[in-house]
Order: structure tokens, then sequence, then C-alpha cells
């Protein structure tokens, strides 16, 4: 008798695993320093921008949800430092606020590129595909709560310690809608995005902002025909 293959099966916990993954490579490849996260994970009951610098961000399609990045100042800035230094920005141009806007900018890059190798893992491995927001990044003294439980079916939230090189803290806060995904039959899996080549694009698009000549003023002719009236 021929025995019935089992079918696979992913759910919530799985699905956080591939995310987990994707910002410990992402962030690991940007700052040069390991980044690692927690074996064990907390069941919450509502996510929540904390202090001192947070993100967001929504998605949705194959399955809704939110995510969400909660930094210590410390860690924010070790991030930060260690990314501006790999790659070659001078210590003169680093800053050393966590309240800086050029924190926030490249903290929210970061994002937007983990959360995108995250939705390509989920296209490859679950073969549905989600589309992400523009993260939104907060520098905050005071605890937000975010809900988007509305649009989610009974939703599943997680709260995940993620550990720097020098062992500071930041926490990632994720809800999704409770589903599972079933392999029916085998496929081959696409290509992976290496984390590597999202950096270097990165870095080469900053290079060429910093190349780009600034823009000229256009000529009054209305104020130079006037100087001219009066000789000058």
């Amino acid at each position: 008798m021929n025995k019935t293959k089992k079918n696979k099966t992913i759910n919530t916990d799985q699905v956080l695993i591939t995310l987990c993954e994707s910002v410990c490579e992402v962030l690991t490849k940007a700052s040069g320093n390991n980044i690692t996260y927690s074996a064990m994970v907390q069941k919450i009951t509502k996510t929540c921008l904390r202090p001192d610098v947070s993100s967001f961000v929504l998605f949705d399609g194959g399955f809704n949800g939110i995510v969400v990045t909660n930094f210590t100042a410390d860690a924010a800035l070790e991030i930060y430092q260690d990314y501006m230094r790999n790659m070659g920005m001078p210590e003169s141009e680093i800053s050393n606020s966590h309240m800086s806007d050029d924190v926030a900018n490249v903290l929210g890059e970061l994002m937007n590129q983990l959360v995108g190798d995250f939705t390509f893992k989920v296209r490859e491995q679950l073969q549905t595909t989600i589309t992400q927001s523009q993260p939104k990044m907060l520098s905050i003294n005071k605890l937000v709560q975010i809900s988007v439980d509305t649009s989610m079916d009974r939703p599943q939230m997680r709260r995940v310690t993620f550990t720097t090189a020098t062992n500071k803290i930041f926490y990632l806060e994720f809800a999704m809608e409770k589903t599972e995904f079933i392999q029916l039959h085998d496929f081959e899996a696409a290509k992976t995005i290496d984390p590597d080549e999202i950096l270097a694009q990165s870095a080469k698009e900053k290079a060429e902002a910093a190349k780009a000549p600034d823009p000229v003023e256009p000529e009054d002719d209305a104020d130079d025909d006037f100087m001219a009236s009066l000789g000058l």
C-alpha cells in the first residue's frame, strides 16, 4: 500500500522566523557586525512604538500585517554608526545623536531593505505576494500603541529581542492574521536576493547623489536690465 505524503504546513511563527532571518542578514551586512535574535519569542496583545527610535511598516496582499522595530538610543546609534563606517564615511560626518535626521533616514532605509528581503522570501517560499508601505521612522519619548486589527482576521502578535555586537538591545514586534500555508506539491524556489547587492546598490546611489552638482539658480534678467538702466 502506498503511503500518503504528508503536506508541509507553514504557520505564523515560521513566517516570523523568516522575518527575523531577514532582519539579521540585512543589518549584519549593513553594519559589518553580527546581529542575533533570541530563541524565545513573546506572545503579545498589541503592537506599540516604544522609545527611543521606532519605525513601522504595513504589508498586505497574500496576508495582512505590520512590522514594528523599537530601538534604544544606544542600539540605534550603534547600527547607524557601524553602517556609516562600513560605507566609508569619515567620523566627522557621522552623527552622535539618536535624534538626528540622518539616523532616522539610515534606519528607515535599512528597514525598507530588510522588509523588502522578507517580502521576496515570502514570494519565494510561500508562493504568494505581499506589498509593503514606506517605513515611517519616529524619535519618541513615550509609548504609542498602533492598531491595525480591523484589517486582520484573528491577529497573531509576537515580540522578538535582538542583540547587537556590543550587546545593545532592540525589539521587533510583528502582527499578522492567523493563517497557514499548506504545500500541495514540490516547486523550485526563485533565486535568493543577496543583501550585499542591495547594500552595494544603496552605496552607489548615495555616492552618485553626493557627486551631483548643485542646481544653478537662473539669472534674473529683469534685475540685470534695471541695473543696466542705472549705468551699473
